[in-house]
């Protein structure tokens, strides 16, 4: 298994800033991208979080239902690795990868397709939220 000095050697790997926040918790700033990718060792797996977007007012409301089945229909046919969700609020891109047989090209592969996806996606995303919000 992948221990937490083999991670961390992971991440300066992949040549982006990277701030321990806390005992096993970095945060990685990937070039033009302003929101870093959370990482965190919780064995047996290593958890990579991204926020996307605050979720809309009233998210309960129907009329995001363009919004909700967009991040669906991305999950399903364009995200490689992890998957939108909604978490406190926020719309996330997230990953959980096991350690026990971890190697640098799947984390690289994993951090490189969230970032991808976030940069690629949000302004499509963003896009559906005004429309939704000058409908009310």
């Amino acid at each position: 298994m992948i221990t937490r000095e083999d991670l961390e050697s992971y991440l300066f790997r992949l040549d982006v800033e990277v701030e321990e926040v806390d005992d096993g918790l970095w945060l990685l700033k990937p070039e033009n991208n302003e929101t870093p990718i959370v990482c965190s060792y919780s064995p047996p797996v290593v958890l990579l979080r991204l926020k996307v977007m605050d979720l809309p007012p009233d998210g309960e409301d129907t009329r995001f239902g363009p919004l909700y089945r967009r991040l669906l229909e991305l999950n399903a046919a364009d995200i490689l690795h992890g998957s939108y969700g909604i978490e406190e609020g926020e719309i996330v891109l997230s990953d959980a990868l096991e350690l026990e047989n971890l190697d640098f090209s799947e984390m690289r592969s994993s951090f490189e397709s969230l970032v991808m996806a976030a940069t690629g996606h949000l302004p499509e995303l963003a896009g559906l939220v005004p429309a939704i919000a000058q409908e009310g």
